[in-house]
């Protein structure tokens, strides 16, 4: 599809005259000519970095746009049907990789739409069957593929999603067809995106905060002193979140800190991270026991 964008919109702005099948134009030609189009007024803004977006492209790793390992949301394969929609709902993703012992043995794709249409034709599959049964074959690509081959090869086959591997053939990622047209389109906010307040107090001892917070700051709106080993390779909220729960934090997963609950709110975006998280001033232990 990128050629096919590219070679449209430049016979557009050339008037058919240039860009023809031989052409061999480096991509500083193809943008120079794109932005001396753009100052004619020939093409949109819009348009001139969409056409930016699909040169650059070609020269664009898989591994600069996956989504990486530490933040995949994934399921085991001998969890029943019931908790395999459970997590899509919580989670929001549609398609969800499988493992088997481990993260690096992916062993296919759990469909939504699969679990769901077996669960409701036969509704005692919810606890008899495992998502296992009903699982897709998984495609996988090396990490060093560049988009461009990905996105043909996605086109080809009917790919949605693959499952990246780094040079050891263990799991490095995974990247949709969605994130390889969001580099061309930019990325698309939600109407959540505006004017977002970074500490949101709803009452004594309640606060909403962003979970991209970084540390100092969510230290300084709570009162507390994070240990070392809470700070230890994280720097937000949501990273301290993921590196507690020991995975990708879903909506209502909660952990307790230094007197505060934390509890993970409404995901947000296209790829459904946390966006907000609630943290609660819970008594002290032995307040409690005294009480």
């Amino acid at each position: 599809m990128t050629e096919n964008v590219l070679n449209t919109l430049l016979h557009k702005i050339s008037g058919g005259r240039l860009f023809g099948h031989d052409h061999h134009s480096k991509d500083e030609e193809l943008h120079k000519f794109v932005d001396d189009a753009s100052e004619r007024g020939l093409v949109e803004d819009s348009e001139r970095e969409m056409i930016h977006s699909v040169i650059d492209l070609g020269d664009t790793l898989v591994r600069e746009l996956m989504v990486p390992r530490i933040d995949m949301v994934w399921i085991e394969g001998d969890k029943t049907l019931r908790q395999g929609l459970s997590l899509a709902l919580r989670s929001g993703y549609t398609r969800i990789p499988v493992i088997d012992e481990n993260l690096d043995n992916v062993i296919g794709i759990a469909y939504v739409k699969d679990l769901a249409r077996r669960s409701h034709e036969h509704h005692e599959s919810e606890q008899t069957e495992t998502v296992r049964q009903h699982i897709r074959p998984a495609t996988f690509i090396p990490e060093s593929k560049t988009a461009t081959e990905l996105l043909k090869e996605m086109q080809r086959n009917q790919i949605h999603m693959a499952i990246v591997i780094d040079e050891y053939g263990g799991t490095a990622g995974l990247i949709t067809i969605e994130d390889i047209l969001e580099e061309i389109v930019g990325e698309i906010a939600d109407e959540y995106d505006d004017e977002q307040v970074e500490v949101e107090w709803l009452g004594e001892g309640t606060a909403r905060i962003l979970s991209r917070l970084h540390l100092d700051d969510v230290e300084s709106a709570l009162g507390v002193e994070l240990s070392e080993s809470d700070r230890e390779d994280v720097d937000s909220l949501g990273g301290l979140l993921a590196k507690h729960l020991g995975r990708v934090p879903l909506p209502g997963s909660t952990m307790e800190i230094a007197q505060w609950r934390l509890t993970a709110e409404r995901p947000v975006g296209r790829r459904h991270r946390i966006g907000t998280v609630l943290a609660e001033k819970i008594a002290p232990k032995e307040e409690v026991a005294g009480q």
